[in-house]
Parts: C-alpha cells; sequence; structure tokens
C-alpha cells in the first residue's frame, strides 16, 4: 500500500514497484486535496494506470480512520509505505490544521491500522527539516533534533516518535526516511525550481531567500524512490530485549545527494535548462527578473544530508548531478505545458 500515491514521489514510487517487481499488488491512496494543481496529480494516476499490473486506486483520506480501516481489511497489505502528508514549510505557517489532520491524526490511523492488520514493515516519509536550525553538517541521523523551526519539522518528528512508540510496544517493523529537497518531472509547484519556472515564464520576478547564501541538498526523485525500494524489502529485525521486551525494530536513514548547492547556481543552471528545453527564448533577461530578498520564517540557510547509513546498510546512495535532474525537468514543463495549452 502507497498511501499519497497521487503526490510526486507515491506515483514515481507505485509506477517502479510495478515496472520492477514481479507479481506485485500495488494499491494507491491519495484523497487528492487542492493543494496545488490536481490536473497533475490525475495525470501522475494516469500515468500509473498505462502500466497495467495489479493496480488499484482508492480516494481515501488518511485522516478518516472507518475508510482506512476498511482499506487495510479489503487488502491486507504486508508492506506500506506512508507518502501521504500535507506538505511544505510555509503553508504550515498559514495552514497549521491542515498539517495536524494529516501529519498527526492520519498517522496515528496508519499505526493503529498496522498493529491491528498485522503489518510487515512500515515505511515512511520523514524529512530533512527535523533538523531546523542544526549547524553541524552534514546533518547525521545521530544528531538531536529537538528543535523545529516550523510546525510542519515538527509535525515529521512526531510520526518518528509515534513510530518508535509503536514498534516497540506493539513490534512493528517501521523505517522512517528524512527526505532532501527533492525534486524532478512532474513535481510539487509549490517547490522552487518549479515555481521559479512558472514565473519566469510569466515574465514575474523570481525571489531569492537569504539574498541566494542559501544552501540545499536536492535529491532527484528517482534516486528517492531507488532508496524507498531498497528500504522497504528489508524490514528491522525482530528481537527481543534482555529484560525479555522486544527491542524496538525501528530504523531512521537520511535520503540526500550528500552534496548541497548554492540556491544562485542553482537557478543559473535551471535556467541554461529551460532555455535549452525551449521553455524561455534564447535571449531572456534573467538579471532583471531575479530579487534577492531575506530569510523566510520557517527555512533554514543549509541542508545537508549524511547518507553513510543508508550506504551502509543498503549499498547504495543518490548520486544524480543536478544539471541532469533539472534538464529532465525542463524536458518534462515544456512538453507538458504545450499539452495543456
Amino acid at each position: 500500500m502507497v498511501t499519497g500515491a497521487a503526490g510526486f514521489i507515491g506515483s514515481n514510487l507505485s509506477k517502479r514497484l510495478l515496472q520492477d517487481i514481479p507479481n506485485i499488488c500495488v494499491v494507491g491512496v491519495d484523497s487528492v486535496t487542492d493543494y496545488y494543481d490536481v490536473n497533475i496529480k490525475y495525470g501522475r494516476l494516469r500515468e500509473i494506470e498505462k502500466l497495467g499490473g495489479r493496480w488499484s486506486f482508492e480516494k481515501v483520506n488518511i485522516a478518516d480512520k472507518e475508510g482506512l480501516d476498511a482499506l487495510f481489511e479489503k487488502y491486507s497489505p504486508s508492506v506500506v509505505v506512508n507518502l501521504a502528508a500535507q506538505a511544505g514549510v510555509r503553508y504550515s505557517i498559514t495552514n497549521p490544521g491542515a498539517y495536524v489532520e494529516s501529519n498527526l491524526i492520519g498517522f496515528y490511523n496508519i499505526l493503529e491500522a498496522c498493529r491491528h492488520y498485522g503489518v510487515e514493515h512500515l515505511v515512511y516519509a520523514s524529512s530533512s527539516s527535523v533538523y531546523g536550525s542544526n549547524k553541524k553538517v552534514p546533518y547525521s541521523t545521530e544528531d538531536k533534533v529537538d528543535n523545529p523551526v516550523s510546525l510542519y519539522a515538527a509535525t515529521k518528528k512526531s510520526n518518528e516518535l509515534l513510530a518508535h512508540a509503536y514498534s516497540k510496544l506493539y513490534n512493528i517493523p517501521s523505517t522512517g526516511l528524512r527526505f532532501f529537497t527533492v525534486y524532478g518531472p512532474a513535481g510539487r509547484p509549490d517547490m522552487a525550481y518549479f515555481g521559479f519556472t512558472n514565473k519566469l515564464v510569466k515574465g514575474e520576478t523570481i525571489q531569492i531567500f537569504n539574498y541566494g547564501h542559501c544552501m540545499r541538498d536536492f535529491t532527484y526523485v528517482d534516486d528517492i524512490v531507488e532508496g524507498v525500494i531498497r528500504v522497504m524489502m528489508h524490514a528491522p529485525e525482530k528481537q527481543t530485549g534482555e529484560d525479555g521486551l522486544p527491542i524496538p525494530p525501528y530504523q531512521v536513514y537520511n535520503i540526500g545527494n550528500s552534496s548541497p548547492e548554492n540556491l544562485l547556481d542553482f537557478v543559473s543552471i535551471l535556467q541554461e535548462e529551460l532555455v535549452r528545453a525551449g521553455v524561455l527564448p534564447p535571449d531572456y533577461d534573467f538579471e532583471s527578473h531575479k530579487e534577492l530578498v531575506p530569510m523566510q520564517p520557517g527555512d533554514v540557510p543549509v541542508t545537508y544530508a549524511d547518507t553513510e547509513p543508508l550506504e551502509r546498510d543498503f549499498g547504495f546512495r543518490p548520486s544524480t548531478p543536478l544539471r541532469e535532474g533539472l534538464r529532465k525537468f525542463a524536458i518534462w514543463y515544456a512538453e507538458y505545458y504545450k499539452q495543456s495549452k
């Protein structure tokens, strides 16, 4: 079961599972909210359906406990990948209720369903935002993460705490994945690279926060999906401690490119690739469309993943170069919006 299956990562994961794993049955769950353009979400679902295979889609909100329990009763999933969440740091400042409903109540419902329906492994999306304003880089899963700077980050840290408690109390194997700035084709329009592109196409000015002095560990979506698939195949081992009680079968990993990019360099590469793909004209005046502005509430100056544990345990580290990933995005953007016109 993949929750958030109409989302950016969930749809890409569902496609990979259906393409690569013989005889797999994938149940996609999504409430298809209008947080951003639902046409993109339905387009992703159509791409999954084209693959055929044993795919079922259920339009259910994970905050609806009865509806979610009915799905677990119907399908009895052995592995659950929870990617359903209200995303976005800035939106959480003005719309906190959406985060409490999806990221806290919804996640609690997922944990309860895993407990009562014998799920063998719960994999769930956490976020690099849990590191808050930590000064030590790269960010390690061994670091303390007790000072979130946004409600979104606080809900993701809460997910990790709840999962740990359920792993301890009910011996449910769970793995949390802290994703670092995911990007790629058919991504979320509220992400910087997508929003910048929309504004540049309209001739509007883009705002670059912290006067351009931000570093982000941009991670291409295919690398994220590869990491999720490797992790979901290997649940943390159930063990009993000296006290006769379960040792929580619980892990957390970073999935990031471990190669932070300066935001100004990122924008330059994006612009070059948009021109190359024909999204913008060759003589586009970029300088007149850039505005350097202060840091926004909830933002952090740097994200940088320590992925050594992921490499040690699963033999994988993300490695797609930023230019390659942005080139694929620019090509998709040109094609998608040409069709939609």
